[in-house]
């Protein structure tokens, strides 16, 4: 958990240096500051449900939209995201190198919601369009809305069997 808390720590500073540096963002920072939080919770909850590392899914979807937050665009920005936040995670010297990597790799393939990825990188496609919805976001492409109905057919499934 202390990982988590470092991590959003650090990533509100880049958030914050964002400020005043782009008149247009596809995103508010608000907006980038309260999904990075409550996504990283859907992650780690997700996580625990599924029986994998909560703590390094919930890290991984804070940073998930890295690129966005560094660029102000929707378009791309998972791609755009890899690289520096490859360097982000390695400055803050709280992960291994395989971690680095996984967290990454999830960062960069989190756009592509109808490919089926490592598990880290499932939970945070999950995470993230569970997120928008709960928030009002329109999921405005067709494999957003499977991915979000096939998460919630799996959980209300889950409900029935206990």
């Amino acid at each position: 958990m202390d990982r988590i808390l470092k991590l959003q720590k650090e990533l509100l500073y880049v958030i914050g240096e964002q400020e005043g540096k782009k008149k247009e963002r596809d995103h508010s920072l608000d907006w980038e500051r309260v999904h990075m939080a409550s996504c990283a919770r859907l992650g780690y909850l997700m996580a625990q449900e599924r029986g994998q590392d909560a703590e390094l899914a919930a890290c991984a979807c804070s940073v998930h939209d890295f690129g966005r937050i560094l660029t102000g665009e929707q378009k791309g920005h998972a791609e755009e995201g890899y690289q520096p936040v490859k360097k982000f995670l390695y400055d803050l010297d709280l992960f291994t190198e395989e971690e680095i990597d996984l967290i990454s790799l999830a960062v960069k393939h989190h756009s592509s919601k109808s490919e089926i990825g490592s598990w880290i990188e499932e939970i945070v496609k999950d995470a993230d369009v569970v997120d928008c919805y709960q928030y009002g976001m329109p999921l405005l492409r067709d494999e957003q809305k499977v991915r979000y109905d096939a998460y919630m057919n799996r959980n209300q499934y889950r409900q029935t069997e206990r």
